[in-house]
């Protein structure tokens, strides 16, 4: 019987050890304080140029930094805070700067590369919160205009981090029009971009990420035709 037992107990104690190292196996780490390596340059930036009431403010990662919003729109009150490579915890460290210029619009597109560093969506969407909340405590005034993230397309095999993670973009794109709850306009750019396949229109695309002008060219037209530059 004590046989028996001993053999039990080393069983059952196998089985907690080998199911304690798959479970800590499967936590993925992640760095909320990454920062891109010209962060701190582009930041100083940023803070250097005038502000306006009237400026029309685009924040957000290299998607948003692609572009002259300014020429793109025909709009001098245009005002690109894009950063290559930023997550949205690097929003959240710099938004003071942009909630102090009042602005009248603020345009957000931020998440997709949170996705690729395995932030999990949780944490992503209480950024979402904690970004509207800062922006409303101080800057009543300004117009938050969230974007539903773009789709990714793997074909192009150049950002590996990225792909493999759709379901991810669709629970947070969900999660972001359910903002619109929170008096917040939801710009819904992830069925512009989508393919029949779900990826990000291939035409549209330069590596699979990132768009090129004729991308830029439709989001253009998308906040043109949907008033949400007037």
């Amino acid at each position: 019987m004590k046989k028996i037992f001993h053999k039990a107990t080393v069983v059952l104690a196998f089985l907690l050890t080998f199911y304690t190292t798959a479970t800590l196996a499967q936590v993925v780490k992640w760095d909320s304080t990454y920062r891109p390596g010209k962060y701190k340059e582009l930041v100083a930036k940023f803070k250097a140029e005038p502000k306006s009431k009237k400026d029309i403010v685009f924040l957000g990662n290299s998607i948003t930094a692609g572009t002259d919003w300014a020429k793109l729109l025909d709009l001098p009150q245009a005002r690109n805070r894009g950063i290559s490579g930023d997550i949205s915890f690097g929003v959240l460290e710099r938004l003071q700067d942009v909630i102090d210029g009042k602005p009248a619009k603020i345009f957000i597109l931020i998440g997709i590369n949170d996705i690729s560093r395995n932030i999990p969506d949780s944490v992503i969407l209480n950024n979402y919160k904690n970004i509207i909340s800062k922006i409303r405590k101080g800057s009543r005034k300004t117009q938050i205009y969230f974007n539903t993230l773009l789709p990714v397309n793997s074909s192009f095999a150049k950002f590996k981090n990225h792909y493999g993670k759709d379901e991810h973009i669709l629970w947070l794109n969900d999660e972001i029009r359910q903002l619109a709850a929170k008096n917040v306009t939801i710009v819904d750019l992830y069925p512009i971009f989508t393919d029949e396949n779900k990826h990000l229109k291939a035409n549209l695309t330069k590596d699979g990420l990132h768009l090129i002008p004729a991308g830029y060219d439709v989001w253009a037209q998308f906040l043109k035709e949907a008033g949400y530059l007037k």
